[in-house]
């Protein structure tokens, strides 16, 4: 402090020195580089609670104790000594925290996750042992700039250097964002190398944010901080990475050769919302997202029932004309699972397994998840237990086994939930296992909810061996269903296997209205079985029928033996819940028959009963109770008495799941639809709209409207 040249008075007054490029993206580096040292501790409170004090939180209250004291407060010396200090402090918290530092096990980055570097509008992929990726070639050019500045080069060209640079890649981002031509975009890219103006104060530009545009779409609230990047910031091409099950729409099929149509029920429903999300931020579906069983059976009908639990479900079927094909005919089968009354609804005990990384930190994805449990235990009866298991990192206990009596508690618990780490999806997994097993409920429900973005990077080394996991956890009598959050690295795939060998429902979470559907209005259908391992099989009788085809179901496939061995598992329905299923199928003698018939034809003439009683088909649906090993049947021949001549008079439930279907199938580009407009489907969605009171049909309607719009003609 004897220093003459140590003046405080003159330090605080002199100006700062001129922010450089290179300088501050060195910072960022090393500061990542730091943060992600200190990831390799582990914190000992479960990730995703906020019960334990945070180093942002300590960091803030340090910051304000030291600049509020009546020396330091509204002073230049306070920034100059206490900035460094204040800075020094919280990494010493960070590094000697017990059980590691919970914010930047927050913050670090995920494998898998995307990073952009300077001037480049491009994502670049970055593995979890890397805590910033490389810059690339060109981006560097400010680092080298600095390195001359350090070795005594002119501090002027240095800086029209840097100048030049910032320019260039400005306007590059700027014509990208525009819709420039790739030729006017590589001629700038040239422009690297040479130095160039600042554009002017009229050439900048304001980039929208994406994310908030999407959910503003969807209906979901733009979190508050959020803002527009500055002029001159990187334009981010978001590229989806939502994986899907790849499959193959179904063949025609001659009757001849294979009569015999075995598959499994299905009543997930997440193909339907995921659908609508892209549509409605102007997207095209991918085709292998568009499951066309999953757009019918989103949608409640009004079939008609059993009377009683012991005959779980009952068929109904009906033979109408088909709207895009006036050679073929459209078998309508629709199954209504038993309505289960509240007196005979057992006990639930239910384990929230909720996926809170890094990855989760979007106002789609845990604000909602949040939002939507809310809703499910208010639901839920007083006698109905609740657990809470977390998974970023690591999997940790939030809410031991409490009855719903406690509501304060649960909910209370669920709002402490904050996102942060990588995702452990295994563990999560044998945790909530262990805990469902902890508060078992005999003869009542046990069954574990996971709620995720779908994103398992940390844990079992394959899809394989999650599947195996499941499907060896479900004997225990414990039930998993999946709920998906947000976009962009949705593992769909994974969700749908994870829920059919979990004996559960797959569902897609877009919007807290679709929270509603799934969690409140269809809670005893989501959560209450009536029938497991449901399988239905059809066979056509060649004397009426020389084709057919099923329209869905190629993820469901089950091979014609599969159909009487009670070992294969098959889907489950629940209490109240519809199923639907339509084959197109061509009478016989029917012109435009896509098989030629057989030069060599086999000895498979029906038999004269099938022929005098003129059927079209026999369906065959084999059930277990929740609690029994072995199947039972239910049979339903098809015959002229179950066909209508005009499809105005069918009725409304079967008129709307067709014009479902045949939604479903432009979304995927079948030739069977190719000349069937989108505004006849939404004319023959209109005249069986219905009384439609939770306006689904309507929405419906709409998105038939949006999709005219977006796919090619």
């Amino acid at each position: 402090m004897s220093d003459p040249d140590f003046n405080l008075d003159r330090l605080s007054k002199r100006p700062a020195p001129e922010p450089r490029p290179s300088v501050a993206m060195l910072a960022k580096r090393d500061a990542l580089a730091a943060f992600d040292e200190a990831m390799k501790k582990t914190s000992a409170v479960p990730q995703g609670s906020e019960r334990a004090s945070r180093l942002s939180h300590v960091a803030t209250k340090l910051w304000s104790r030291m600049m509020n004291t009546k020396f330091l407060s509204g002073t230049a010396i306070a920034t100059l000594m206490i900035a460094p200090i204040a800075g020094i402090t919280a990494y010493q918290l960070m590094l000697t925290r017990d059980g590691g530092p919970a914010l930047v096990g927050e913050i670090g980055l995920k494998k898998d996750s995307t990073t952009v570097q300077p001037g480049d509008n491009k994502t670049v992929a970055t593995d979890e042992a890397t805590p910033l990726a490389q810059p690339k070639a060109e981006p560097a050019k400010p680092i080298d700039i600095d390195r001359k500045r350090a070795e005594g080069a002119d501090a002027a060209k240095a800086k029209s250097e840097v100048d030049a640079i910032a320019s260039t890649e400005t306007r590059l981002d700027a014509g990208r964002l525009n819709g420039g031509s790739a030729a006017t975009v590589a001629e700038e890219k040239l422009a690297m190398d040479a130095p160039a103006a600042a554009p002017a104060p009229s050439e900048n530009f304001a980039v929208m944010n994406d994310t908030a545009a999407a959910n503003q779409a969807v209906g979901l609230a733009a979190p508050e901080a959020v803002m527009a990047p500055l002029p001159g910031s990187p334009v981010i091409e978001r590229e989806s990475r939502d994986k899907y099950p790849e499959f193959k729409s179904n063949n025609v099929v001659a009757v001849a050769e294979q009569p015999v149509s075995t598959f499994s029920v299905d009543v997930d429903t997440s193909g339907y919302s995921s659908m609508r999300r892209t549509l409605n931020i102007g997207g095209i579906p991918d085709r292998d997202s568009v499951r066309i069983e999953e757009l019918v059976n989103y949608f409640p009908y009004s079939y008609a029932g059993p009377e009683k639990a012991q005959d779980a479900f009952k068929a109904n079927v009906t033979v109408t004309p088909t709207p895009w094909n006036p050679n073929t005919k459209l078998l309508h089968v629709g199954i209504k699972g038993y309505d289960l009354p509240a007196a005979e609804q057992k006990p639930a005990n239910l384990v929230f397994l909720l996926d809170v990384s890094g990855s989760m930190d979007e106002p789609d994805k845990l604000p909602l998840l949040k939002s939507s449990f809310r809703l499910l235990v208010n639901k839920l009866k007083p006698t109905d237990t609740v657990s809470i298991v977390t998974y970023a990192g690591d999997a940790g206990i939030v809410l031991e086994p409490t009855k719903v009596a406690d509501k304060a508690k649960i909910l209370s618990a669920i709002d402490t939930l904050q996102p942060g780490g990588s995702t452990a999806g295994e563990a999560g997994i044998n945790a909530a296992y262990a805990l469902a097993q902890k508060a078992f409920v005999k003869d009542g429900v046990n069954r574990i909810m996971l709620a995720t973005d779908g994103d398992f990077n940390v844990g079992a080394a394959s899809d394989e061996d999650l599947k195996k996991l499941v499907e060896e956890k479900r004997k225990t009598g414990v039930f998993l269903s999946i709920l998906g959050f947000g976009q962009g690295n949705y593992q769909d795939n994974l969700m749908q296997t994870l829920a059919q060998n979990g004996n559960g429902i797959a569902a897609y979470i877009d919007t807290l209205s679709e929270a509603e559907k799934v969690l409140v209005q269809e809670a005893t259908a989501s959560l209450f079985t009536i029938a497991k391992d449901v399988k239905i099989q059809v066979e056509f009788n060649p004397a009426r029928v020389s084709e057919y085809r099923l329209i869905g179901y190629e993820t469901r496939h089950l091979n014609n033996e599969d159909f009487n061995n009670d070992r294969v598992d098959a889907g489950d329905i629940g209490s109240g819940h519809t199923v639907t299923a339509i084959y197109e199928m061509t009478p016989k003698g029917a012109p435009g028959q896509l098989n030629d018939p057989l030069r060599y034809k086999t000895n498979n003439e029906p038999d004269t009963y099938t022929t005098s009683t003129g059927e079209y088909a026999f369906v065959k649906i084999r059930y277990k109770l929740p609690n029994e090993a072995v199947s039972r049947l239910v049979t339903q021949p098809v015959t002229d008495q179950n066909a209508v001549a005009d499809l105005a008079a069918a009725p409304e439930d079967v008129r709307f799941g067709i014009a479902v279907t045949a939604f479903g199938q432009k979304l995927r580009d079948e030739d069977a639809t190719a000349n069937y407009p989108l505004a006849d489907i939404e004319k023959l969605a209109a005249s069986a709209k219905g009384t439609d009171a939770f306006g689904y049909r309507g929405e419906f309607m709409k998105l038939v409207r949006l999709a005219s719009g977006l796919l090619p003609n």
